[in-house]
């Protein structure tokens, strides 16, 4: 609790944090507003496609001139940069920039949750043998979530759930970007006054996103999903003790120690209330008939046989608060989230009928959304992760709601992001079950 202290003592000695951040969007230009009110830390170089929206950021995050450019590997390779920011949001460059990042020894906070989803346990493994910090990035909900679970553990509690809130009806895996703007309720216009990609907000909506985040939480704390995927149950945060326990005590969760995310409105579309839509959550089991107690002693929300609470975060704050992760990483060597194993997975899952031939176009698009697995019925069917299921045509045709398989796609082995993942799979699947998926 004295990151602030340490970054003082930065200031003091004149040796600041140097920071490269990879991708001026909105959760980048998020951090940089902030960035330049911390002591012990500078923006050394910021990089961008587009080097005149990376100039825009600048002016609107008020940090004043910094070194821009659109060539990632000399950024990362530079004498003048600690620490690394991927924030680009594409699997395929979160994988490339990782790597790059272990081999020159720079650590890396990896906003891109969808590159840790498609490969971060091997990401994680690749950085600590090259003696760098893999780290998720804190205002992020899976970094937020990671730190609830780890209090939870650390304070001697059960930890029975974790996970987020978001808004989910019915129907929505199947929403397309040309509909996404009805159910934000603005219109189309609004939305291209606003800078807003269509594409992105709908993997909001089609649950995609949720579940790519809770694959994130469920590598790096070993919880795990349900076999039956997210189900979003309506749930307000004073229920949480008693919705998410296990289905043989009452409750709605399909095991002990599950990622969930719950929904901010009833299947009917009446809001639900005291509704999480924007944060984050931990449920958790007194261990003794004396905690049970203490629980009831200290005002604790707890179902009705008492033993069961929960923590949550009404809010998250992304790139506001990712300071956090820097100086976590930065100067004590410990991640906000990092993945220790491969326990959830999400594959590629039909919004339609698919045919043989057509191409699949990803996250937020028009032909998949993406389900939440334990990672070991993944790799038993050869699931197709969403993280690759973009721009490849399918081989066979699909019905809608079934998972798409690699053995469905027309797939390049030549892609670095395909040979990282593939390398991934074979670390946690013996050879037999290996050969059979891939």
């Amino acid at each position: 609790m004295n990151l602030y202290n340490l970054l003082l003592e930065r200031e003091k000695t004149s040796n600041p944090i140097r920071v490269c951040l990879i991708g001026a969007g909105k959760f980048g230009t998020m951090y940089l507003s902030q960035a330049s009110r911390t002591p012990g830390i500078i923006i050394s170089t910021i990089v961008d496609l587009n080097p005149s929206q990376a100039k825009q950021a600048c002016i609107r995050s008020g940090i004043g001139e910094t070194n821009i450019t659109d060539n990632t590997i000399s950024a990362i390779s530079s004498e003048n940069v600690d620490l690394v920011i991927d924030a680009t949001g594409s699997p395929e460059a979160g994988i490339t920039n990782a790597l790059a990042c272990c081999e020159h020894g720079k650590d890396i906070i990896m906003v891109n949750v969808e590159a840790d989803a498609l490969a971060g346990p091997l990401l994680a493994e690749k950085a600590r043998q090259s003696n760098i910090v893999y780290s998720l990035a804190y205002g992020d909900q899976p970094a937020l979530i990671c730190e609830q679970v780890d209090w939870a553990r650390t304070c001697g509690l059960d930890v029975i759930a974790a996970g987020k809130g978001t808004k989910y009806l019915e129907g929505y895996h199947y929403v397309t970007p040309d509909e996404v703007w009805q159910h934000y309720g603005i219109t189309a216009e609004q939305a291209d006054a606003g800078g807003m990609n269509p594409k992105m907000f709908n993997s909001f909506l089609d649950g995609t996103k949720s579940a790519i985040e809770m694959a994130a939480v469920s590598n790096a704390t070993n919880l795990t999903p349900s076999p039956r995927g997210l189900t979003f149950p309506p749930v307000g945060v004073r229920d949480l003790p008693l919705i998410l326990r296990p289905e043989e005590e009452g409750g709605h969760l399909h095991h002990k120690g599950q990622v969930e995310v719950i929904s901010s409105e009833e299947r009917d579309g009446r809001h639900v209330f005291g509704d999480l839509r924007w944060g984050v959550y931990v449920v958790f089991k007194s261990p003794s008939e004396y905690v049970t107690s203490c629980f009831a002693e200290y005002g604790l929300q707890t179902d009705p046989s008492g033993q069961y609470s929960a923590l949550w975060k009404p809010f998250h704050l992304i790139g506001l608060e990712l300071g956090i992760s820097v100086a976590s990483v930065a100067l004590r060597r410990e991640p906000t989230g990092q993945a220790c194993g491969f326990i959830g997975d999400v594959v590629a899952t039909a919004k339609k009928n698919l045919q043989a031939g057509e191409i699949l176009d990803g996250e937020g698009g028009f032909t998949v959304y993406g389900k939440l697995l334990p990672a070991n019925d993944s790799l038993a069917s050869g699931g197709l992760p969403i993280g690759l299921a973009n721009n490849i045509k399918l081989k066979n045709s699909i019905q809608k709601n079934d998972q798409i398989t690699w053995n469905d796609v027309d797939i390049d082995n030549n892609n670095p992001a395909v040979k990282v993942r593939k390398e991934m799979e074979f670390m946690f699947t013996d050879k037999t079950l290996h050969n059979t998926a891939a």
